[in-house]
């Protein structure tokens, strides 16, 4: 249940199993504009208004899912399940994050398969992208307004940006330069490192959470290695038992074979998310499978972006194109083999995820109050501020200027995203709200010229 603000000092009610699903399935069908939006959704619900994880609590996972490859906004949902209700919890919270985006994404791509393009569809991408830039602009605001309470981390994140911007520095390189900065500087002035979050930092106190600071460990989140050999061996078992089934049935070289290898490395070098891992998709997905074209890969990212969950969940799209142009199950099935090809992808691209937060997340739990072991944690979110602003320039680049500087400012997109950044900074105007007014005045305007 939603908890009143009238008493914050109060503690929340524990929340039941069913309640907390119900919580990660709206979230997964509501979860627009990437990962910073995403992250920025759950933390104005989970902190500020249900008040079931704490500040600190909720950054330290936050820290954490950062430093991991794979889509850090689901991983933090995964994470915060799993301290709620153990592995089953954390199992719920990531499967909901992700569902309700593959079949969307399903669906959206046979309608853009069977019926191409379509004026009205187009209409409203043009609306849409510009609002997206704007919410990614908001969430940056917001994860550094918590995240960077001191210029030692508002330096980082400004050199983050310009590592990546002007130099471009690859995002692996940029984390283990800021873990590095933050761990040596941590040693020097501890107090420019410590996490943000707590009790009396600047009114950043949201009331007393149900996982607070002080909370003491729940048994299921004590680190052991018997879990982490037995979490391990079953995810491994998991993962090889599909793979080898594919083998068996479609041989090493077949296509859902080569596609669960294939997004299985895919998810080891996410670091930066689903914008970082984009080139290496695009070389495998077009170049040396031909599962696509590059201008439909164009075509899915735009998918991805406006519509709810990962932005990663572009590899769906991806499976199902390329399950529907290798005509897997004949011609006349063209719409399952992409269905199937669009799970695989997502299989094998979000295994690793959960592995990562049921095997680390207790050993992380562990070094919540070390701070040489935070203060690293603490840098690298630093510096992903720093490279979500500069997604967002990418973002505004290539909404404002489609065709290159050369070519038309698109005026309109640009009052679009204005109008969206004021609404979400100003008004408090919800994000499917914004999305969804975007997209009528995309729509509008694509009917007037």
């Amino acid at each position: 249940m939603h908890k009143t603000a009238q008493d914050v000092n109060g503690k929340p009610e524990p929340v039941s199993f069913i309640e907390a699903i119900l919580y990660w399935l709206k979230l997964g069908f509501i979860s627009f504009g990437g990962p910073a939006g995403q992250i920025s959704m759950m933390h104005q619900e989970l902190v500020e208004k249900r008040r079931w994880i704490s500040e600190h609590r909720f950054l330290h996972a936050l820290n954490y899912t950062m430093v991991l490859p794979g889509p850090e906004a689901q991983q933090l949902a995964t994470y915060i399940g799993w301290l709620m209700h153990g592995v089953w919890g954390g199992i719920f919270a990531g499967v909901l994050f992700v569902l309700p985006s593959l079949f969307v994404l399903i669906a959206l791509t046979w309608i853009y398969l069977s019926f191409g393009d379509v004026p009205a569809v187009a209409g409203i991408l043009y609306g849409i992208k510009p609002a997206v830039t704007a919410i990614v602009v908001f969430a940056a605001y917001r994860i550094g307004s918590r995240a960077l309470p001191n210029n030692v981390l508002r330096a980082m994140a400004v050199l983050a940006f310009v590592a990546i911007f002007g130099f471009d520095v690859p995002f692996p390189y940029i984390v283990l330069g800021a873990a590095i900065i933050a761990y040596l500087g941590s040693r020097v002035s501890p107090g420019h490192f410590k996490a943000g979050g707590h009790h009396g930092d600047g009114g950043k106190s949201y009331g007393v959470a149900l996982i607070d600071d002080d909370t003491p460990p729940a048994p299921h989140t004590l680190f052991k290695w018997s879990r982490v050999i037995t979490y391990s061996l079953i995810g491994m078992a998991i993962g090889g038992a599909v793979m080898a089934g594919l083998t068996m049935q479609y041989g090493w070289q077949g296509t859902l074979t080569q596609m669960s290898w294939f997004f299985t490395k895919a998810a080891l070098v996410t670091f930066g998310g689903a914008y970082a891992v984009l080139p290496y998709v695009y070389q495998g997905g077009v170049e040396q499978y031909a599962w696509l074209t590059g201008p439909q890969m164009i075509d899915g990212l735009a998918l991805g972006e406006t519509t709810p969950g990962p932005l990663i969940m572009v590899v769906a799209f991806v499976g199902f194109v390329g399950g529907w142009t290798k005509e897997l199950f004949g011609p006349e099935l063209l719409p399952l083999a992409g269905a199937v090809g669009a799970s695989v992808a997502t299989l094998f691209t979000f295994l690793p995820s959960f592995l990562f937060i049921l095997v680390g997340a207790p050993a992380v739990e562990a070094t919540r109050h070390e701070l040489h072991f935070t203060a690293p944690l603490t840098g690298i979110t630093a510096a992903v501020v720093g490279v979500v602003l500069n997604l967002a320039t990418f973002f505004a680049y290539h909404v404002l200027w489609p065709k290159g500087f050369e070519g038309a400012f698109e005026w309109f997109a640009a009052v679009i995203g204005t109008t969206a950044f004021i609404g979400l900074f100003r008004y408090k105007v919800g994000i499917v709200k914004v999305i969804g007014v975007s997209a009528l005045l995309g729509l509008a305007y694509s009917l007037m010229v």
